[in-house]
């Protein structure tokens, strides 16, 4: 009977993007949530091309005595998943976590998820018990999650919360996929054998303001639907098709009509006949916007630019400046 091995090392991931208010707090309770599950530990902190004071603070933090901090530092901002796999190319661990840098997702979690993941699993994933976000985020992760589900067949509740998971194979496997756009935890769950999920607490922010804008989480939907699969594609083709018929259609009954009632009832027609072009053109231009999407990720993918570029990666045994793409 196939056994997986305990956890013997655990790694965090945490991407960070303005977050110097947060950081002193994210680093104290991280550091005291690894501490308390008696393994060996590393806390990667990515600085996802921060503009005010989280990179310097991360390095003090990396260079301090004992720190078990490795911050790595990107040379600009590539957004929260490509900081991820930034920071899972580096890792150690052979039980890798992610965490947000908000405290939403209170790090004192960590040790429920290790215990977890040494039952067997390769993913563990978190449902957020009583969200202290507002409506609209909570509609929109809603949506997203219904969305992914009914796209992947993948019966996870909480795909929005990063609180995960990852056995070291799954992070490698990742790795090893090469496409721009990157939504960790459908990925990760396409290569798991066993995956859960458990319920963890939630809070409010503390610090700061989300980064998730209403632009940003329709850009995240468009996202998902285009890496996940081309199933808008073929729907694509099914209500062309409709819309083809019933176009037929209505110039049968527009040309009967018209010869059953003479030229008056033609010229009564009028606004009807817009009608049916505008719902032609509507359809034409929702067909461009899906094909632009798809169209825009094989360009992407085609020039095979590097997901992240790091910068400089400080930890503690030593303290090293060195420049790395992926």
């Amino acid at each position: 009977m196939f056994t997986t091995p305990p956890v013997a090392k655990v790694s965090v991931v945490i991407p960070v993007y303005n977050e110097q208010e947060s950081l002193p707090e994210l680093i104290r309770r991280t550091d005291a949530a690894c501490a308390s599950t008696g393994r060996d530990y590393e806390i990667l902190l990515v600085d996802d091309g921060s503009s005010d004071n989280s990179a310097h603070l991360l390095c003090e933090a990396a260079q301090a005595a004992g720190s078990h901090i490795v911050a790595v530092l990107l040379n600009r901002n590539y957004g929260q998943h490509s900081a991820i796999m930034a920071g899972f190319s580096h890792v150690t661990g052979d039980l890798i976590i992610t965490l947000d840098a908000d405290l939403q997702n209170p790090p004192e979690e960590i040790p429920r998820l290790v215990s977890t993941a040494d039952e067997g699993y390769d993913v563990v994933g978190t449902v957020r018990q009583n969200r202290q976000d507002s409506l609209f985020r909570k509609l929109a992760s809603r949506t997203i999650n219904k969305l992914i589900q009914r796209t992947t067949g993948k019966a996870m509740g909480d795909y929005g919360c990063m609180l995960r998971a990852y056995r070291r194979h799954i992070v490698d496997a990742m790795l090893n996929c090469h496409e721009r756009s990157t939504f960790i935890p459908i990925l990760a769950n396409t290569f798991a054998r066993r995956a859960t999920e458990i319920p963890v607490m939630h809070a409010e922010r503390e610090f700061g303001d989300s980064k998730y804008s209403f632009m940003r989480l329709i850009n995240l939907m468009y996202d998902l639907v285009t890496c996940l699969t081309t199933t808008p594609l073929r729907l694509l083709s099914v209500v062309g098709s409709v819309i083809a018929l019933l176009g037929f259609a209505f110039s049968v009954v527009l040309v009967v009509l018209r010869l059953a009632l003479g030229p008056q009832w033609a010229a009564d027609g009028v606004f009807m006949l817009f009608a049916v072009l505008f719902m032609f053109i509507g359809a034409q231009f929702i067909g461009m916007g899906l094909l632009g999407e798809y169209i825009g990720r094989i360009y992407n993918d085609v020039r095979a630019r590097p997901r992240y570029f790091v910068q400089r990666v400080v930890r503690q045994d030593n303290a090293t400046t060195h420049e790395e793409h992926r």
